[in-house]
């Protein structure tokens, strides 16, 4: 007998032919069974009756009927094998117990007598005949202990062992006995050499294969831990280990089981160099979780790698391979993926094309047909939504409903064709109106519910087509209660927790469209759904960079801020429109800040927590920095750093809202708290949104005050921001002393249109623009009406003429600016200039070293002067001198990057002085920056509603009072600007940053004759 009790071969010969071989010892040979020759050793003795030798001889007698009866227990135990009858199981099992209880404790057979024992029990219970795996696992146990480390038989009592474990796993699903099963493989496979039976079924497929495979998440990551670098069982490992983690994604919708998914193919890739049999699977497994990490994340980054590895693997499975079904699909699913991003026409007839050939090569009957048919079918729908063929939609139901009759009811799958159906109905609905197809929509959706859990990702995608059945039918029947049905499921869409934030907040997005244009009562619920996870969106982002890129990814969202305003305006919640502009406006700069919180409340109520607030804030902060990387891999496992740390400091501040006093710590600021910025007087925010234009006056104290403008429009806005670029740019060319006549009639129609409602809203005083959208490219702080009062004796009044006038990029930056002039320091003033910046950055600038010694001529006498110039102004220079200098002045080239405005940035002599640079610098005390450079207050092109600008990363850095730049300034008159604003400044000999809107305005009126018109309306003061 051998391999555990198959028959290998029968042997006969007579008692002559066995006694004439002698007292030498013979060898027979087998046939080979499962690749193992077996041969048979004998030797024949005849045995004499002695006298005195009664003992020997009974324990003679003794071993023949130990031997006999397990011969006999082979032999029944050979015969279930193949009649599967219970009743010799049962005789083979009665032997080999007679044959142990026999052999006690100490006798030199009994592992083999326990192994021969257990293992035809173990053979009963895998086919279900016998019970008692715990007396089976005890055998193994004693029998592998009797033949510990060195013995011949060691790793077959290994093997033993393991395989009654994982049976029971088998049987009772219980993880303990699997893992034991992981950890006796990496202890076997090094015993078993190549070539060897027992290794060829213990590295196969039912072998260490099928226990890995069986292993959950957690078990896996133990089997990669048993298998080192340079371990052969490492890649299958790690392959095992990302498919489970990728399957509970799918189940769970945790982003880190996603990553670390990643990081596993990644590494496993690695291990496939080309020209590696499985590399094509690897790569494969790879990109698919890519592409799920961009439907989660919306970073387009995993989405163009996607489609880069799917292009370098299809080639792996040329025609003819039996999986390059599912390569076509794979990489037209990735193109599917970048036309909805793209709308590159060329992406989805390309995708169209690939999943066509993917379904010739899955004849009916294949196994993935019905997975082919339904991927075709939404390639099609996309092209039809896209550019309107209606042959499209007619063949694309046709595939959703072939593919749901192939998965009938019990198919994992089958929830996916019907919303995917629903959803081709609905559009045909729309065509044709027949009552039918929005009925049967809707049915589908809602049995694709009833299947799947209540957790499940995929339970947003039945909302979200549900809706749009509902929203169909109400668009053509107008009944009240589908408007409402689809409300509930534009709700239901965009809270469920499982599935990722970018879906989640399109369907917000979509759910504030429906309700504008409806006039529904949950507009304002929509707007801040969306807010709520846009910020928790923007929190999982590991840099400043990536999260104003994930913000720029949502086409209509950056006229959310304005159209919520609107909306809440236009029902008169006023406070609602403030803070929802508030925290629409200041996301980029609240997420930045939160960082860099003043904690003296905090830490007076307890320290320790403050402490470890603290602290964490700065780890965090570090992380950002350390997360952008150009090495995938690195960038992948930092942000995944980033996330274990944001937990972290979202759980201490949880623990603060906990604090009594503290319920609202960093939660977005309410109107009493927004409010403050009207301390030193009113802050009016102007509204641009396509439904209203006007504005909010918050007052010092009260109610706010809305202030409409009712010959103003979001047109007339655009319109308006257009022509003052162009009589700006016209005007550069016009001589100094010449009128600027079509200026001044735009400044009259922002005076008239604009700003006299607001001026007869409120008293004389200090004010504070916040403009939105277009607002934010019209000079307001110009407003001019240039026209003589009735008397014609003297002329009207204008804006400046009324007001000291500051703009604030947000309420809560210019809240900001304040409490840090809490604490100040000794004062000290750094001029820095560029004359003649480095290539690329632009020309020489003649006047930049007489305006460098003109500034420190006048503020000499007041402060500690330091100057960088020349050779000296370089990027670090510069950005010592921000951190050591409480007043800075600088003269050089600004680049506002409208495309990537944290780019924006000062010329210097080696490289640029970015945005991003300086906004990653905390500068607590520092106090006032004379920009003098053009372009350092305008907005970002992308997001305008999200003041992004170098005027506004000074003051979030710290800076609490700026001077700034709308457009191209002239350094032969703006001099005369810089030199009567400084004179305004010093007049008194002392350093007071607060005093800048006034003297700004001083100097502005007092180089009327010296200074063209648009040269001084160029400078805007912000902030305090």
């Amino acid at each position: 007998m051998s391999c555990n009790g198959e028959v290998v071969g029968k042997f006969e010969i007579s008692w002559d032919e066995l006694l004439d071989r002698g007292d030498e010892p013979f060898d027979i040979s087998f046939p080979p069974v499962c690749g193992d020759h077996s041969s048979l050793t004998l030797k024949a003795a005849v045995l004499y009756d002695c006298d005195n030798q009664d003992s020997t001889l009974f324990d003679f007698i003794g071993e023949c009927q130990v031997a006999q009866d397990t011969d006999v227990g082979h032999e029944r135990f050979a015969t279930y094998a193949t009649s599967e009858k219970v009743s010799h199981l049962n005789d083979a099992v009665q032997h080999f117990q007679l044959v142990l209880d026999q052999c006690p404790v100490g006798h030199p057979d009994r592992a083999a007598i326990l192994t021969n024992l257990a293992w035809a029990r173990l053979k009963g219970y895998v086919r279900k005949d016998l019970e008692n795996i715990d007396s089976i696992i005890s055998h193994f146990r004693e029998a592998l202990a009797l033949r510990p480390q060195g013995h011949p038989d060691h790793p077959l009592s290994i093997y033993h062992l393991i395989e009654a474990l994982t049976w029971r796993y088998i049987r009772e699903d219980t993880a303990v006995y699997i893992h034991e099963s992981l950890q006796l493989y990496c202890k076997l496979l090094p015993l078993c050499p190549e070539g060897t039976y027992l290794r060829s079924i213990a590295a196969g497929a039912n072998g260490v294969d099928y226990v890995i495979h069986a292993s959950d998440a957690g078990l896996r990551q133990t089997v990669l831990e048993l298998c080192p670098l340079g371990n052969e069982h490492r890649l299958r490992a790690l392959h095992e280990l990302a498919w489970a983690l990728r399957s509970r994604f799918e189940q769970c919708g945790s982003i880190d089981d996603l990553a670390e998914c990643i990081q596993c193919g990644r590494e496993a890739v690695s291990l496939c160099p080309e020209g590696h049999s499985a590399r094509d699977i690897y790569l494969n497994h790879l990109t698919l979780s890519l592409k799920y990490r961009f439907h989660h994340q919306g970073n387009s980054d995993d989405l163009n790698e996607a489609i880069s590895l799917y292009e370098k693997s299809l080639p792996l499975r040329p025609v003819g391979h039996k999986y390059r079904d599912l390569s076509l699909n794979n990489l037209a699913n990735a193109l599917l993926a970048r036309f909805s991003q793209r709308d590159d026409v060329e992406d989805i007839m390309r995708a169209i094309g690939l999943q066509r050939e993917a379904l010739t090569l899955c004849p009916p009957g294949y196994r993935d047909r019905d997975y082919m048919l339904n991927n075709l079918a939404g390639a099609l729908k996309t092209r039809y939504d896209k550019l309107d063929a209606s042959e499209d939609l007619d063949e694309a139901i046709g595939l959703y409903g072939d593919s749901l009759q192939l998965r009938q009811h019990g198919h994992p799958r089958r929830y996916n064709s019907l919303f995917n159906l629903s959803s081709a109905l609905c559009s045909r609905f729309t065509q044709t109106q027949e009552n039918e197809d929005a009925e049967e929509a809707i049915r589908l959706c809602q049995e694709s519910l009833e299947v799947l859990p209540s957790l499940h990702p995929d339970r947003y995608f039945s909302y979200w087509h549900l809706q749009e059945a509902y929203m169909s039918r109400y668009r053509v029947q107008c009944k009240s209660a589908d408007l409402s049905f689809a409300v509930e499921n534009f709700r239901l869409a965009s809270r469920h927790p499982t599935q990722g934030f970018p879906r989640r907040i399109i369907m917000a997005i979509n759910w504030t469209l429906a309700a504008e244009s409806h006039s529904h009562a949950s507009a304002l619920e929509a707007y801040k759904t969306f807010f709520e996870l846009l910020d928790r969106h923007l929190a999982t982002r590991s840099s400043i960079v990536t999260r104003r890129e994930a913000t720029s990814a949502f086409r209509h969202a950056r006229t959310l801020p304005v159209d919520a305003a609107s909306c809440a305006m236009r029902l008169d919640h006023l406070r609602d429109a403030i803070e929802l502009v508030e925290q629409g406006r200041g996301q980029q700069w609240s997420l930045a800040s939160r960082l860099r919180s003043p904690l003296e409340d905090l830490e007076a109520t307890n320290a320790n927590l403050a402490h470890k607030f603290s602290e964490l804030s700065k780890s965090l902060s570090e992380a950002q920095s350390s997360a952008v990387s150009t090495d995938r891999a690195a960038a992948e496992w930092a942000e995944t750093q980033y996330r274990k740390l944001q937990e972290q400091w979202g759980a201490a501040v949880d623990e603060i809202r906990n604090l009594k006093g503290f319920s609202r710590f960093l939660l977005p600021p309410s109107y009493e708290d927004l409010q403050a910025a009207a301390r030193h007087g009113p802050v009016i925010i102007l509204v641009a949104s396509e439904y209203s234009c006007s504005a909010i006056i918050v007052p010092t104290s009260g109610e706010p005050h809305h202030v409409r403008f009712p010959r103003i429009n979001l047109t007339h806005l655009e319109t308006l921001k257009k022509d003052f670029a162009r009589e700006i740019r016209l005007a550069s060319f016009m001589r100094p002393e010449e009128t600027r006549k079509e200026l001044q009639v735009l400044l009259r129609t922002v005076w008239d249109e604009i700003m006299l409602p607001i001026v007869i809203s409120t008293s004389r005083s200090r004010i504070w623009l916040c403009p939105t959208a277009a607002f934010t490219s019209i000079p307001l702080h110009a407003a001019h009406p240039f026209r003589m009062k009735a008397d014609g004796r003297e002329r009207e009044l204008c804006l400046e003429d009324v007001y000291i006038c500051s703009y604030t990029p947000t309420l809560s930056a210019l809240i900001r600016s304040r409490q840090m002039m809490k604490s100040r320091v000794t004062p000290s003033f750094a001029a820095i200039g560029q004359s003649s910046p480095g290539a690329g950055q632009g020309e020489a600038l003649l006047a930049i070293d007489s305006e460098l010694e003109l500034v420190c001529k006048l503020v000499r006498t007041t402060a500690n002067t330091t100057t960088l110039s020349g050779d000296d102004a370089t990027r670090a220079g510069a950005l010592d001198t921000l951190q050591e200098n409480t007043w800075v002045h600088f003269a050089c080239h600004g680049k506002q990057d409208r495309e990537q405005p944290y780019n924006s940035r000062f010329a210097m002599r080696d490289e640029p002085l970015t945005l991003l640079d300086i906004m990653e610098k905390d500068i607590p005390h520092a106090e006032f920056a004379f920009l003098s450079a053009c372009h350092t207050a305008v907005g970002d092109e992308e997001t305008p509603d999200e003041v992004i600008h170098l005027a506004a990363g000074l003051q979030f850095s710290g800076f609490k009072s700026v001077i700034g730049t709308l457009w191209v300034v002239d350094d032969a008159v703006a001099k005369h600007v810089v030199e009567a604003f400084y004179e305004n400044m010093f007049q008194d000999g002392v350093m007071d940053c607060t005093k800048a809107a006034w003297a700004l305005n001083r100097a502005t009126c007092s180089v009327k004759t010296k200074v063209p018109l648009e040269q001084r309306m160029v400078f805007i003061h912000i902030g305090m």
